[in-house]
């Protein structure tokens, strides 16, 4: 672990330009090393963070293909969508760059014409899995089959994503072809592959021994686990059409696997920043005084503690990470989030639906991260962390600051009095709390540290709720400046505090307090003075605004209804039944009727006791509808009733027929009833 270094190179996972980000990617990844970079800027610190969109490799073709446009128009659309996203969103990139610039192409070819010059890499002729029909190679995500670990049948060539396993093509049972739904073939091919194997021994010392102690549990448990597995050969080129050209002899029609092509994509990214700046990138990936820092989600564990360190250890010159906080998954209403299912809450939809919250959700997404275990976000804990803390506590105690205030001083911040107990207590405490956030943000303590920050803002309410001054402004208002000095000062401090977490509040409060010069948190810790007396604020404005349930219910609803859709778009309809005779049908007597009286059966969750008009007789007829039907809401509904059921007893009652029923796209029961005008009860159904 690099105490005191000289600069920071802060690395975020480059997403896939095959969908816009979602709150997953957020929470995850882009949240995190925001609040990171920012702290460490405030800090005074030299700090690089990069990034961009990950521009090649199967998932690009398979959404190209889907589309039914190039992979070029597919990585233009998302490439732009995720860049104003990450933009409007405040994430505070140095460089945001893309995987299909020249630069990057550049610095890939030349990375891995290193390696091959120096004889690091294995040329091996395989038996890979051939398309016939759309005579070509299939890359891992292009086969789906049965997991021969878990026996999971829509398993990925690569990966399968319900056990986790990592995955050969090869290795799958009954393995299908998702462009033609062929069986594929084996047929032989050449590929070049970096021996992970002749790097055990440095991984062990490096990771297993080095840094046992400083990364986080679940990124040390998952190397750990792959280094004892022991460590195998794996391919850096591919069969593809879409990529980086492999840069050498004998390799034509090839690419890179874009796992070694993409963390490049950092290096290039440096690279294209500093050429910008006219400044030397090298000393951020080259020099041992340099804390590279990289921020990704827990699927990507294994490509930056293992491979990628690999790559760097052979080619020679570069640093490794210091670390790798990776978190672990978001979840949304309880189910994995999803970009193929539309299971997700977009960001770029987001900043339209909540215009000028982007705060509200960096507060939401840092409360609840998942830094240790899978977490789950609901609309309606965003709603209760926007009107219960944000609202409450931070925005509370600002508004009553800077309305008394305003009240009592005409906006000028009052001189102190004789400072009591209390205050130099409070100021006190004050000034302790950069350290403890500093600490809880160095150990990549996300969520610590913003609990922390809020406690700032509960000191300063507690203060106001116990000194009273709105009580004490008629009979001591001596006091009442000192107290309203110490409260400002605690104003002041959140203005710089909050910052890292939530940088569009910082800047509203800076301009409410019309603090010109940011305030950096040495200056918190050491100084009770930050904003001096005489000082003219401006009005009062709120900070956050309450969130009302119609917006929660507008999203839930929005849930629901890619639920339904996703339901409908996979339901498979049952098979046909076995061929009958129209004699068969014709025994059958539906007829039109409607429902009289309905009465739960009692005892019994699923029944309803109906009482029906057929047209020929008013009967009962019980029916197992009682989960999705109230019995108020029936009474008069039409419906099909077969009338020449034989008759059966249920819990007592005999029931004298059948209601037709059919699901709906949502899977809920729905009566197949008619829709017609005039049809008198007693018609028959032929």
């Amino acid at each position: 672990m690099l105490q005191n270094p000289k600069r920071y190179t802060i690395t975020a996972a480059l997403p896939y330009t095959n969908g816009p980000i979602h709150i997953g990617h957020l929470a995850g990844v882009y949240v995190p090393s925001d609040i990171y970079s920012r702290y460490l800027r405030l800090q005074g610190r030299d700090v690089l963070f990069v990034c961009g969109s990950d521009e090649h490799g199967v998932a690009i073709s398979m959404k190209a293909k889907k589309e039914g446009v190039t992979p070029q128009e597919v990585i233009d659309k998302y490439d732009g969508i995720i860049r104003k996203s990450f933009s409007d969103f405040g994430i505070s990139f140095d460089n945001y760059s893309r995987t299909s610039a020249k630069v990057h192409h550049e610095t890939a070819s030349e990375f891995f014409r290193t390696l091959y010059d120096k004889g690091d890499f294995i040329e091996e002729v395989t038996e890979q899995l051939y398309d016939a029909k759309a005579d070509q190679f299939l890359a891992d995500r292009f086969v789906v089959g049965t997991c021969p670990k878990c026996g999971n049948e829509e398993a990925y060539g690569d990966q399968c994503e319900k056990c986790g396993s990592t995955l050969n093509a090869t290795d799958l049972i009954n393995p299908k072809s998702t462009i033609t739904g062929e069986t594929p073939i084996l047929k032989s091919t050449k590929h070049w592959f970096l021996p992970l194997d002749r790097y055990e021994d440095f991984l062990k010392e490096w990771i297993l021994v080095g840094h046992k102690n400083d990364w986080k549990p679940n990124v040390y448990g998952q190397v750990k686990s792959w280094i004892d597995g022991g460590l195998e050969p794996r391919a850096v080129t591919r069969d593809l059409d879409w990529g980086i050209d492999v840069p050498v002899e004998g390799a034509e029609g090839k690419k890179l696997y874009v796992w070694f092509d993409a963390p490049i994509g950092y290096i290039s990214s440096s690279k294209e920043w500093a050429a910008r700046e006219g400044k030397d990138w090298k000393p951020y990936w080259k020099d041992e005084d340099t804390k590279l820092v990289h921020f990704i989600g827990k699927d990507n564990i294994v490509f930056h503690c293992i491979i990628f360190p690999a790559m760097l250890k052979a080619e020679g010159s570069y640093i490794l990470p210091d670390n790798v906080p990776a978190n672990e998954f978001l979840n949304l209403e309880g189910n994995k989030l999803s970009t193929s299912k539309n299971w997700a809450v977009w960001l770029h939809e987001y900043l339209e639906e909540f215009p000028n919250q982007q705060d509200v959700l960096r507060y939401a997404l840092t409360s609840n991260a998942p830094e240790t275990k899978d977490n789950d976000f609901t609309w309606k804990d965003f709603q209760a962390r926007n009107n219960n803390e944000l609202v409450a506590i931070f925005g509370n105690f600002i508004n009553r600051v800077v309305v008394l205030t305003n009240k009592y001083y005409e906006g000028i911040v009052p001189s102190p009095k004789e400072l009591s107990e209390v205050d130099e207590q409070t100021l006190a405490e004050l000034k302790a709390y950069p350290a403890v956030i500093s600490s809880s943000i160095e150990r990549y303590r996300f969520r610590e540290a913003l609990g922390e920050l809020m406690n700032v803002a509960r000191l300063g309410n507690k203060y106001l709720a116990d000194e009273e001054p709105w009580k004490m402004v008629k009979t001591d208002p001596a006091r009442v400046q000192t107290q309203m000095y110490v409260a400002l000062q605690i104003a002041a401090a959140l203005s710089s505090l909050c910052e890292p977490f939530l940088p569009f509040t910082a800047t509203k409060l800076s301009r409410i307090l019309k603090i010109e010069n940011k305030i950096d948190w040495k200056t918190v810790a050491d100084n009770s003075d930050l904003i001096p007396a005489g000082h003219q604020i401006g009005e009062a404005e709120l900070l956050f605004a309450k969130i009302e349930d119609e917006e929660i219910q507008k999203q839930i609803d929005k849930l629901e209804a890619t639920k339904t859709a996703n339901y409908a778009e996979n339901k498979v309809a049952e098979p046909q039944k076995e061929l009958i005779q129209f004699e068969d049908f014709a025994k059958m007597d539906l007829r039109v009727g409607t429902i009289l009286e309905a009465e739960k059966m009692p005892k019994a969750n699923k029944l309803l006791i109906l009482k029906v008009d057929t047209g020929i007789d008013v009967r009962t007829i019980v029916s197992g509808i009682a989960e999705s039907f109230k019995p108020e809401d029936i009474i008069g509904k039409r419906v099909t009733v077969l009338v020449n059921l034989a008759p059966r007893n249920l819990r007592g009652v005999e029931s004298q027929g059948m209601i037709l029923m059919t699901n709906n796209a949502e899977g809920k029961l729905v009566f197949v009833n008619p829709d017609a005008d005039g049809v008198a009860n007693g018609e028959t159904i032929n």
